[in-house]
């Protein structure tokens, strides 16, 4: 499966973003971001100066590595957004925060989306009582995400839940942590996207 092979911290550096990709060490002065606040690479300290064109593309950019999606599949992300009532960027964030991988991380159940990509994939968890392990599968309001009962002594999960007070839960899901249990209350608005996120950007850029 095709999978994006640079490093989470260079992600961050290129994008000037703290995104949290790699979960504790975020949050330490270990942070690269916080070392190196400029891109990686020969020219990182250089003057930059994008153009119209380059400001949306980056934000386009941030969007896609902050949620661990390849081109392709944030494409159709896309397409099905603008297909629907309402904004296209509102409806994409929405989508993108329904994705089962996202509510998992979200729900306090790992401490990146990509670790939650990878328990979702190795089959750690049911939507309503059933084992799902595609990362993409979209949940709805109402739906209750539950670690299954023969990997709640994963100790990956239990670090995560017990560290998930000082990254916090968003209001829309409720997470019972004794049960291993999240329930989605209602489907997230925009105000619960709380990352510096220019959606329009994105927008623009697919307009054209």
């Amino acid at each position: 499966m095709a999978r994006s092979t640079e490093s989470a911290c260079h992600i961050c550096r290129r994008e000037n973003l703290k995104m949290y990709l790699k979960g504790d060490r975020c949050y330490s002065d270990k942070c690269a971001i916080e070392r190196r606040p400029y891109p990686p690479g020969q020219h990182g300290q250089g003057r930059v100066k994008f153009s119209e064109y380059g400001v949306q593309l980056r934000e386009k950019q941030k969007v896609k590595r902050m949620y661990g999606l390849l081109e392709k599949q944030f494409s159709l992300f896309y397409d099905r957004a603008a297909a629907k009532k309402g904004k296209p960027g509102e409806n994409l964030l929405q989508a993108l925060e329904l994705r089962l991988d996202n509510v998992v991380f979200r729900a306090g159940f790992a401490d990146t989306r990509n670790e939650a990509r990878q328990l979702v994939r190795h089959g750690h968890f049911n939507v309503n009582g059933k084992r799902v392990n595609i990362p993409s599968y979209m949940v709805s309001q109402g739906d209750i995400v539950e670690v299954r009962d023969s990997s709640r002594k994963i100790v990956r999960i239990n670090e995560a839940l017990e560290a998930v007070d000082r990254r916090g839960i968003p209001g829309w899901i409720e997470t019972d942590k004794k049960a291993f249990k999240a329930t989605i209350k209602t489907v997230p608005t925009r105000e619960d996207i709380t990352m510096p996120i220019n959606e329009q950007l994105i927008v623009e850029l697919y307009s054209k």
